[in-house]
């Protein structure tokens, strides 16, 4: 298995370790497949061809060789736990299919809720404009629930 791909995937299962599928959490779903043929030829497409890439979420975020510095200190904010899942793990997992995808999706434990949908991810530009997008949409969703409390 390629260096690249072994960070890859050493960086998202370090960080699905802190899910606790029981409390409130983030789930990323990337527009790809999980798998090692499929993480080659993403990392390929994204190496060669990145401007037909299909995931604005894996591009933002990802380099060549792994997750990018930037966004992995960002996620190490958000005080809730995070899950990184690609589409076929979100469809096994949580029988989700008819989202479009990239999206972010807000679990609380065992409904989920489209928290940011892919029309919304592909709109970044920059890795600024989706913790932006992020932190917007927590922002929100923090001030909903704490109106329906008053």
């Amino acid at each position: 298995m390629p260096q690249a791909v072994r960070s890859v995937l050493r960086i998202a299962t370090a960080m699905e370790k802190r899910t606790n599928h029981s409390t409130a959490a983030l789930i990323f779903a990337y527009n790809a497949n999980s798998g090692l043929f499929n993480a080659v030829t993403d990392l390929a497409h994204k190496a060669f061809s990145p401007q037909t890439y299909q995931c604005n979420l894996c591009a933002l975020t990802h380099s060549t060789f792994g997750m990018r510095r930037g966004w992995k200190v960002f996620l190490e904010t958000l005080e809730m736990e995070l899950e990184f899942l690609h589409a076929d793990e979100l469809k096994s997992r949580y029988r989700v299919s008819d989202v479009p995808l990239p999206a972010v999706f807000k679990k609380q434990g065992a409904e989920l809720e489209l928290l940011i949908g892919a029309d919304s991810i592909n709109e970044c530009r920059t890795i600024d404009e989706l913790k932006q997008l992020v932190s917007d949409n927590l922002s929100n969703e923090s001030l909903v629930r704490q109106r329906q409390n008053d």
